[in-house]
């Protein structure tokens, strides 16, 4: 754990996909906050590598551009030590007429560890969740 919040490191994550805010708990909040607070600290460091991801492969699919929502999650992923994906929809099967599940189950068979979406479509990350 990167901070040092006694009360953050008692908490043990269960969930397996973080769609949105509303489904969850004040404790996976409060969770939430207390490890960005360690991240911000991390983040004035000399040296900004944790090894807490090393070995873990990220993919980020945006659909819908955002430079700025991009790079943050290819820096925070980089600086976890994870291999970072960037998918461009452009240049996949998805704009052939590939679907969303689809391209999802052949990055899943690449052994993908994470996926970060951006979708104009609402409900999609929910979708990949449960397929």
């Amino acid at each position: 754990m990167i901070g040092k919040n006694k009360k953050a490191n008692k908490f043990q994550w269960s969930r397996k996909h973080l769609i949105g805010l509303s489904d969850l708990s004040r404790q996976e909040i409060e969770f939430i906050l207390d490890t960005a607070q360690g991240f911000e600290k991390f983040s004035r460091r000399s040296i900004k590598k944790a090894p807490t991801l090393r070995g873990k492969v990220v993919v980020n699919m945006f659909f819908e551009d955002s430079t700025r929502m991009r790079n943050s999650f290819t820096l925070a992923a980089s600086r976890l030590s994870a291999d970072v994906i960037e998918f461009s929809k452009k240049a996949s099967a998805v704009s052939k007429g590939e679907t969303l599940i689809d391209t999802a189950r052949n990055l899943e068979a690449m052994g993908v560890d994470i996926v970060v979406i951006r979708h104009s479509a609402g409900g999609a990350p929910k979708l990949l969740s449960r397929s």
